[in-house]
């Protein structure tokens, strides 16, 4: 008989858990912000290529990295805070850098790269965003605000040093024509 009370006991105590918990994610559902059809989050299938970050809510934005291909320009930036404007030497026409939205997956001070038609030692301060591609340094050329790379992003030693210490992993970074 005792046994079956606290088997009740339970059984009530874990349906009065369960109400209140409903409870608790009703209100708290109710309690956030609804979505703004007038915000566009940057998505790598937008139609038209033009690319906006917004945030309706007024909560400030992390740092995040857009590099403009028409432009050959990166944009380091803090929540609405223009941080770095450099020139950079993203990829020819053959070997195009990729358009969309990303994170920043892995950073190495130095690294080898290997691809078909190169074979570079020691590039320093490489910031991998989508497969192969990555932000980094380049010393073995000047050509920035040209596209000369095979699809990475390429900075000026110094400037990639400064974005690289200035980046985390998961950093966003958004690429748009």
């Amino acid at each position: 008989m005792q046994t079956r009370s606290r088997t009740v006991g339970i059984r009530r105590s874990g349906n009065f858990c369960t109400g209140v918990a409903l409870l608790l994610a009703t209100f708290l559902s109710s309690a956030l912000p609804t979505a703004d059809p007038n915000s566009v989050i940057a998505t790598a299938a937008s139609l038209n290529n033009n690319i906006k970050i917004s945030d309706s809510r007024g909560v400030s934005q992390p740092r995040r990295i857009e590099i403009d291909l028409s432009q050959q320009r990166l944009r380091a930036w803090d929540g609405e805070k223009l941080v770095y404007n450099f020139p950079v030497s993203t990829g020819k026409r053959a070997t195009p850098t990729p358009i969309g939205r990303f994170h920043i997956q892995s950073k190495y001070r130095t690294n080898r790269m290997r691809g078909r038609g190169y074979d570079i030692s020691d590039v320093p301060y490489a910031m991998y965003f989508y497969e192969g591609y990555a932000i980094h340094g380049a010393y073995w050329h000047n050509r920035f605000g040209t596209p000369v790379s095979h699809g990475c992003v390429n900075l000026p030693v110094k400037q990639a040093r400064k974005l690289f210490n200035w980046t985390k992993p998961g950093t966003v970074v958004v690429v748009k024509r």
